[in-house]
């Protein structure tokens, strides 16, 4: 079997035979690996006759025009050797489109100059064809002639909402008001996709069940008529698995008033109705996994065989004599749709953009999603990131995604649902690891992050249905592309009306030094920092480095005495920078002394010439912990930490700090 036929087949599939690693560094992939992640992709390699086949069937699908096409406006779209085109107006009405000859053979027909999701017939045969705009909805459609102003903040940290011991959507619709009031035009959440609601201890918001559907644990109960508990918990950490038990508790009790006495059935019956069979199937799982958990089976890989297919006449049975379970799980997506509804309302109320929700990388592999549409995944496959300086080790999420080839073949369903499910009830949209539009890493099943290889996306294909879906919810898009960034990658995003990321502590020269505000991508949003990285009092104590020398974790310059020495430079620089810029007078306080730094990096990101500047909630209130240690599980209290119950919205600091932010984004 010829190494050059496998590599051959595996670039026709979409992997990076080579690849440059962060240093600059020229690799090719291994061709064990290559015959792995094809065979995971559907394309056999083991032969030169797999091999072959393999090839054969790719060139057969590239020659064959796909379920969606994704156009812009006017754009000549090749439709192969069709002999008759017609498209569906917006009224209904069919009209024929003229075919235009191409030089290289086949032809084409014109884009309508309408957006939105049309039908194209080819020969008979309908396809979708949906028409985007040029760019995202963006901030100057939001609010023209000024820039805008945001914090992040974690939901399940804030405080006063209608669950015991962690914050929910009641709580995010206080708290936007609150802050909206002060001049916020908008607050950003990490996910709340739906996690399992039998597996308390799967905390992490970016390891998710289901990217189409919500987590009911932040559902507000108040919406049900009960009687809502009291956020009287004044821990500084949760307890999940207690803080779960409750919740459910409530919402278990709701489902039971409201099956007796609901008023709103039409409602959760059309609700039903709209999410059709992706819900149904949410519903199902859960019904399914809560089963299966009290017989001790934590997991859809230790389920009968006969229950793993969303289809098999074992689950049908399980659906039709549980119908009661499976309607408290509707009922749950049901409450929870209509608690995020009512924040962004409140949000809306008193913000230009109000929540901009994030739309995790992957989902779980043994979750929701990938139990009733595993067609759409990468089966064994997961994903994750190589070796580079910041990880020597590289890293494996665990995560499943969608597959490129599926992607097209399915029309892009199951992205466009995502897009939906993320833009529904908000604002915006952040999409994490936003580098996945264009390529992701991905690992065979049992390989070490470093024996990986990059697969490619239709970049284009998604950016053109981001910005129509952007537009038809009339919802910003911003893209995390921080860390290895393939070339020209910033600039497609831009181009696309997708505002980058631009992290204080990243936005360095070449020596080191900060960059000035008026010198930061005005295409971007500029953070202070990240729920993954330091705050800025923490990073200005040593947080972070504390952190890694009481965890024993090897750090970027192999010591934590180097790191302490390069971090007083850094504070140094970082003060410099600030006194340069305007945003900090007098002489560098002392690492245990953070109060004028943040203030001063606070209102440097606000002088930024990027179109949002957002800060983290952490920062506002001058907090030295984040809310996340990447490469941690249980060393670190991951995704529990809550805000400090004392916070008076009134104290002079606090107030201070969010003038700063807000002011000098209305010059």
């Amino acid at each position: 079997m010829s190494d050059d036929a496998l590599r051959s087949l595996a670039r026709a599939a979409g992997l990076y035979v080579e690849w440059s690693d962060s240093n600059g560094r020229p690799l090719e992939v291994k061709p064990d690996t290559l015959r792995a992640v094809l065979k995971a992709l559907g394309y056999a390699a083991d032969s030169t006759i797999d091999i072959l086949e393999s090839q054969k069937r790719l060139d057969r699908a590239l020659r064959t025009v796909p379920p969606l096409i994704a156009a812009v406006e006017s754009e000549a779209i090749r439709v192969g050797h069709a002999k008759q085109a017609r498209l569906r107006t917006q009224e209904g009405a069919w009209q024929d489109l003229p075919l235009e000859p191409l030089q290289v053979g086949g032809s084409c027909v014109r884009a309508p100059q309408s957006i939105g999701y049309h039908e194209l017939e080819l020969d008979g045969a309908v396809h979708i064809l949906a028409v985007a705009p040029p760019r995202c909805f963006g901030t100057k459609e939001v609010m023209p002639g000024r820039k805008l102003a945001g914090l992040s903040v974690q939901i399940y940290s804030l405080r006063g909402g209608h669950s015991s011991g962690f914050g929910d959507y009641a709580a995010l619709a206080a708290f936007a008001a609150e802050t909206g009031a002060a001049g916020i035009d908008a607050v950003s959440v990490s996910p709340t996709h739906a996690r399992f609601a039998a597996n308390p201890e799967n905390v992490s918001p970016y390891a998710p069940s289901t990217r189409f559907f919500l987590d009911p644990l932040y559902a507000d109960i108040a919406l049900t008529g009960c009687k809502p508990v009291a956020d009287d918990d004044r821990s500084d950490l949760i307890d999940w698995p207690e803080a779960h038990r409750r919740k459910y508790a409530q919402l278990r009790a709701a489902y039971e008033q409201f099956s007796q006495a609901g008023s709103d059935r039409r409602a959760f019956l059309e609700f039903c109705q709209s999410g059709g069979q992706r819900l149904l199937d949410h519903a199902v799982f859960e019904a399914l996994n809560a089963h299966f958990h009290e017989e001790g089976k934590r997991s859809q890989r230790d389920w009968p065989s006969a229950f793993r297919d969303p289809r098999s006449s074992e689950v049908l049975a399980f659906a039709e004599a549980g119908k009661k379970e499976v309607g408290y799980h509707l009922y749950l997506q049901w409450l929870t749709a209509k608690s995020a509804a009512a924040a962004q309302a409140q949000a809306r109320q008193h913000m230009a953009i109000g929540v901009i929700a994030d739309m995790a990388v992957g989902v779980d592999r043994t979750g929701s999603q990938a139990w009733s549409a595993p067609h759409e995944l990468m089966g064994s496959l997961s994903i994750g990131a190589p070796p580079d300086t910041f990880n020597l080790a590289g890293q494996d999420w665990g995560l499943t995604t969608f597959a490129p080839t599926a992607l097209r073949a399915t029309g892009y369903e199951g992205f466009i649902a995502t897009l939906r499910a993320g833009m529904q009830y908000a604002g915006g949209v952040r999409v994490d690891h936003a580098m996945g539009l264009r390529r992701l890493w991905v690992l065979p099943a049992g390989a070490s992050p470093a024996d990986g290889v990059y697969i490619s996306y239709p970049a284009n294909d998604l950016l053109r249905l981001i910005a129509l879906e952007s537009w038809l919810h009339r919802a910003i898009v911003i893209g995390e592309d921080l860390g290895t960034v393939p070339q020209g990658f910033h600039a497609q995003l831009s181009t696309a009306g997708v505002l980058g990321m631009r992290v204080l502590w990243f936005e360095r020269e070449k020596d080191g030094r900060f960059i000035s505000p008026e010198r930061w991508d005005s295409q971007a949003t500029a953070l202070t920092t990240t729920h993954d990285l330091p705050t800025v009092a923490g990073w200005w104590e040593g947080r972070d480095v504390e952190w890694a020398e009481k965890l024993r974790r090897k750090t970027r310059l192999g010591s934590v005495s180097a790191e302490k020495r390069e971090r007083q430079k850094d504070r140094t620089l970082l003060w410099s920078a600030l006194k340069d810029s305007g945003c900090a007078r007098g002489g560098e306080p002392a690492p245990g002394d953070p109060a004028s730094v943040v203030d001063g990096a606070i209102s440097y990101i606000a002088k930024s010439v990027s179109a949002l500047a957002m800060a983290s909630v952490e920062d506002i209130l001058l907090l030295p912990e984040q809310p996340n240690m990447p490469g941690t599980i249980d060393e670190h209290p991951n995704w529990r930490r809550r805000l400090p119950a004392d916070i008076s919205w009134e104290d002079a600091g606090l107030r201070t700090r969010l003038a700063k932010l807000t002011a000098r984004r209305r010059r």
